[in-house]
């Protein structure tokens, strides 16, 4: 018989962002997720009601008042919280109502904006929390999905604006590429290709860096209203000096 190769310190931190929370098992049975299934008495309507109404408002605060990124990590939280305590309906039930309120108050634009990607990235962490996801996963799906919903942002706007956004967002990215290759002393005239490729890069590692925010408000937040998400891997409470208990 031959020795198991032992795992290196990179594999080890993968899998503790990847691996499934090991309390799951005990944390969230199948009688507990089909218990949360439907919403139960009109607790769950006043709840639904009352956390639609606060993510809109979250959102119409930022919009007369904008704080940069301090509300934008909140604007997901109120319908995650509907999907750990009343289940599925309820949280599309939240982002749907809250989008409607959007759609009143500001106009049909804000109203669909609120509902992708801040309405359904809070149905989808709702559901990776709920079925205790480690973070490495609900990272990687809430980037892709806040990824595409900033192309959706952006085809929005063009389309309103009449003009096409995407060329600037290349102007932007083409003036970063120009600025670093000047100060690596490079002399290099830089494809529109890799111009693309590097502002893709950049919004996609910007989505995963807002997720991992919002993981960490979160996870502050929710173990303080009794509904705690899946704990940080351990490398990060180390670096962070966290306290998981």
């Amino acid at each position: 018989m031959t020795a198991e190769p032992a795992k290196g310190p990179q594999a080890e931190d993968w899998d503790d962002w990847v691996d499934a929370d090991p309390e799951s098992a005990t944390a969230l049975t199948p009688a507990a997720i089909a218990a949360r299934t439907e919403p139960q008495g009109p607790l769950a309507l006043v709840e639904t009601a009352f956390m639609a109404s606060a993510a809109a408002l979250l959102w119409l605060v930022n919009y007369f008042f904008p704080l940069g990124p301090v509300l934008r990590v909140l604007f997901p939280l109120p319908i995650a919280l509907l999907y750990r305590r009343w289940g599925l309906r309820s949280a599309w039930l939240g982002a749907i109502v809250a989008s409607l309120l959007l759609f009143v108050l500001l106009g049909p634009t804000r109203g669909i904006l609120f509902l992708l990607p801040p309405g359904c990235l809070g149905v989808l962490l709702g559901c990776c929390w709920q079925r205790r996801l480690s973070w490495g996963w609900s990272i990687l799906l809430g980037g892709g999905l806040e990824t595409i919903g900033f192309f959706f942002r952006l085809w929005v706007l063009s389309v309103l604006l009449g003009e096409d956004i995407w060329t600037y967002v290349t102007a932007q990215a083409t003036g970063f590429l120009e600025w670093l290759t000047g100060v690596l002393g490079w002399l290099v005239q830089i494809p529109l290709s890799t111009v693309q490729a590097v502002a893709f890069a950049m919004i996609t590692l910007s989505s995963l860096l807002y997720i991992l925010v919002v993981h960490g408000v979160a996870w502050v937040l929710f173990r303080r209203l009794g509904t705690p998400i899946p704990a940080p891997p351990h490398w990060l409470q180390t670096v962070l000096d966290l306290d998981a208990d």
